[in-house]
C-alpha cells in the first residue's frame, strides 16, 4: 500500500470548503447527448448503487441556483436527461459533504450552430468521490466502480484518480493554494465544464486510469501496441469492449510529491508515449500565466 493521498482542505472565511483532495472519474465523449442518454443514465445509476441514495442532496437548476434533490428534484433531473437534444446536470452534496460527491454531466448538441466555432466540443460527465471512499473501499473497489462507468460510454477517452476538487477555478485563488498542483503532479485540476468544450479526443493526460477509445487507441497501434510501449512493472493495459482499453498505473492511485522527490515515474513514462495526442489549454480562458499554463500541462514531460 502506497502512502495515504494528501489532505488537503482549504476553506474560505466563511467555512465554505473551497478545496479538498478527492478523486475525479470524468469521460469525454465525441457524440449528441440524444446518442449517450441511455448509457449515461446507466452510468448514474451506477454510480448512485455505490455511494448510496444520501450522498446527492442538491442539484442546480435552469439559473444556477441550487435546490433540494428530493422527490421532486430527481423529477426535475430526470425530465432534463430526457431532453431530445441537450442535458446540462449538476447534481452534489451539502454540509459534511461539501466537494465530496458529485455529478457533472454536460450533454452538448454537437450539430447545433452554437457550438458551429467550437469543432473540438464533446458532450461530458464526471463523477467524484472523497479519498475517504478510497480508503474505505479500498482500491480494487474505485477501479471495479470505474469500468462500470465507462461501460455504457462511448468515449474517446477519460480518466480516473486523484484530485483536487474545487468549488472555484484553483487558479483564481489567493495565496499557494494555486501552487498544489505543482507539488502534487498526480492529482488532476478539474475544470470538466470548459475543457469538453475544446478537448476534441485529445488526452486530458496521464492518471491512475487512463481510458482510450478511438481514434487514440488505433493510432497507438491498438492494445498491442500500446503495450508493447509501457514497461514499468506496476503498469498494465486492459482491453475493453468497443476498441477501448484502460491503462493502470499502480495497484494504488498516487498523488506524488515533487517536494520530496516522488515524480511518479510510472505516469512520466505513460505521458511520453501519449505526448501527441496531450490537450493543450486555449489561450483565451486561463487566468494564470500560460507559461504556468503550459508548465502544468508538461509536468510528467520536463
Amino acid at each position: 500500500m502506497v502512502e495515504n493521498p494528501p489532505r488537503i482542505r482549504i476553506h474560505a472565511e466563511n467555512g465554505y470548503l473551497l478545496v479538498r483532495d478527492g478523486l475525479a472519474l470524468t469521460f469525454f465523449m465525441r457524440h449528441s447527448h440524444a446518442k449517450i442518454s441511455q448509457g449515461v443514465h446507466r452510468s448514474l445509476e451506477a454510480y448512485l448503487r455505490a455511494v448510496g441514495p444520501s450522498a446527492l442532496t442538491l442539484y442546480a437548476d435552469e439559473d444556477g441556483d441550487h435546490q433540494s434533490l428530493d422527490g421532486a428534484g430527481w423529477v426535475r433531473v430526470h425530465g432534463t436527461m430526457q431532453h431530445p437534444r441537450m442535458a446540462m446536470v449538476d447534481l452534489s452534496g451539502a454540509g459534511n459533504n461539501q466537494q465530496s460527491y458529485r455529478v457533472i454531466y454536460r450533454g452538448r448538441f454537437l450539430e447545433g450552430p452554437s457550438l458551429k466555432n467550437k469543432p473540438g466540443a464533446v458532450s461530458a460527465i464526471s463523477f467524484w468521490l472523497p479519498t475517504e471512499y478510497l480508503e474505505g473501499h479500498g482500491p480494487e473497489r474505485v477501479r471495479e466502480l470505474a469500468m462500470e462507468l465507462a461501460s455504457p460510454l462511448p468515449f474517446c477517452t477519460g480518466y480516473a484518480g486523484l484530485s483536487l476538487n474545487c468549488a472555484t477555478k484553483l487558479e483564481h485563488m489567493q495565496g499557494d493554494t494555486p501552487k498544489l498542483r505543482f507539488r502534487y503532479p498526480g492529482m488532476d485540476v478539474p475544470d470538466m465544464s470548459w475543457v469538453s468544450l475544446h478537448i476534441g479526443t485529445q488526452v486530458r493526460g496521464p492518471s491512475w486510469l487512463t481510458f482510450l477509445g478511438q481514434p487514440v487507441l488505433g493510432e497507438l497501434g491498438g492494445v498491442s501496441g500500446l503495450r508493447a510501449q509501457l514497461r514499468h512493472p506496476e503498469t498494465t493495459v486492459q482491453e475493453m469492449e468497443g476498441d477501448r482499453a484502460v491503462v493502470c498505473l499502480g495497484p494504488w492511485p498516487e498523488a506524488g510529491d515533487t517536494e520530496q522527490g516522488n515524480v511518479l515515474p510510472a505516469y512520466r513514462e505513460l505521458a511520453r508515449v501519449l505526448e501527441p495526442w496531450l490537450y493543450h489549454e486555449p489561450q483565451l480562458h486561463t487566468v494564470q500565466s500560460m507559461e504556468d499554463t503550459r508548465r502544468w500541462e508538461r509536468r510528467f514531460l520536463d
